[in-house]
């Protein structure tokens, strides 16, 4: 008989043995993110196990963003780009998702978001639909080593590696203690994108609680930090949910350097799929990602009731709230904007 469950902590290494089973899980299905979330923000988890004869046979990670009067949303999962349900099939999946829309109405919840594919069909009692979205996911499958992948790239993006460690561009790991070189870049670099911050107690958290399975990627140069980016993995899987570098360094091709060290780690250590994070199709992240290989695959959203977005074939002639936002947020003095920053960013899901 299948029953489902909210989790407990002394589940949490049940969990985690599950989710590393299985080859589609993404870093963010391990509890480590839901607790660093819990730790950083405050945000309560509902977590939900399927046991058939006390096996785990599927979980769903679920975090509840509430402020009240504003936000209530329910997401699995928020801040990263995947996060559905984890299962043996169809059936295991409906009575997942149905345990989450009573969750849903319990918390009286604006909105119930499911970030991965759903199988099968949606029969439940509200209405699920996949969002507008004009973003993809870009996937690299990797070879069995480094060297193999360096050989599959062209010569130009050889080249562009070799350029920065002949400008004196340096490359190391770090672990919790490169926290605060890659929270000075990062947080400079948001505020000139024009979004708001994660708190540097965000970046502590996940450090702490993924551990061996989370590392941060230094490029320096003359002394000085001028890149970072912090890498999540699995047994099979590697993300890179946050990257960021000087723009006054562009030269220097530190970037280059970063991410070129984040895939030879994943290829080396055995790892099968590189994930890149999301992009805008042609836009300049998505080719700057696609020059190594990396392939779109869809963004599969759902949400509950419906939240339609703007399709991305359709013309527009005056700026959406987001662009405008973003206009008045790089105006802000760098220590305004890092301190209003995390004080926003926790209640966005995105």
């Amino acid at each position: 008989m299948l029953a489902i469950q909210t989790v407990r902590p002394t589940d949490q290494q049940q969990w985690d043995s599950f989710v590393r089973a299985r080859a589609e899980a993404s870093p963010y299905h391990l509890f480590a993110w839901g607790k660093a979330i819990n730790e950083a923000y405050g945000h309560k988890l509902h977590y939900l196990i399927a046991r058939k004869n006390k096996e785990i046979v599927g979980v769903l990670p679920l975090v509840n963003l509430n402020f009240p009067f504003l936000v209530n949303n329910l997401t699995a999962l928020p801040f990263c780009d995947v996060g559905n349900c984890l299962c043996d099939d169809e059936e295991i999946q409906n009575s997942l998702i149905a345990e989450a829309l009573k969750i849903g109405d319990r918390l009286k919840t604006k909105r119930i978001t499911l970030r991965g594919e759903i199988k099968g069909s949606l029969n439940h009692n509200r209405n699920f639909a996949i969002e507008d979205n004009a973003k993809v996911r870009m996937l690299l499958t990797l070879p069995p080593s480094s060297e193999i992948l360096l050989k599959s790239f062209k010569s130009k993006l050889r080249s562009q590696i070799r350029k920065a460690e002949k400008n004196g561009v340096i490359f190391r790991w770090a672990g919790a203690e490169g926290v605060e070189p890659f929270y000075a870049v990062f947080c400079r670099n948001m505020r000139d994108l024009g979004s708001p911050v994660h708190s540097r107690q965000w970046f502590q958290a996940v450090m702490r609680n993924y551990g061996p399975n989370a590392r941060i990627g230094l490029t320096e140069f003359e002394g000085k930090c001028i890149g970072a980016g912090l890498i999540l993995s699995t047994s099979e899987q590697t993300a890179i949910p946050w990257a960021s570098t000087l723009r006054q360094y562009n030269r220097q091709a530190p970037n280059m350097l970063l991410y070129w060290n984040c895939l030879k780690f994943a290829a080396d250590n055995g790892k099968k799929l590189f994930d890149f994070g999301r992009s805008t199709e042609d836009e300049g992240t998505f080719r700057f990602k696609k020059q190594w290989g990396a392939a779109p695959a869809p963004l599969l959203w759902y949400s509950s009731p419906p939240n339609p977005r703007q399709s991305p074939g359709k013309s527009r002639t005056e700026p959406t709230r987001r662009e405008t936002a973003a206009e008045i947020w790089k105006k802000l003095p760098a220590p305004i904007a890092n301190l209003l920053g995390p004080q926003l960013r926790k209640y966005i899901d995105l």
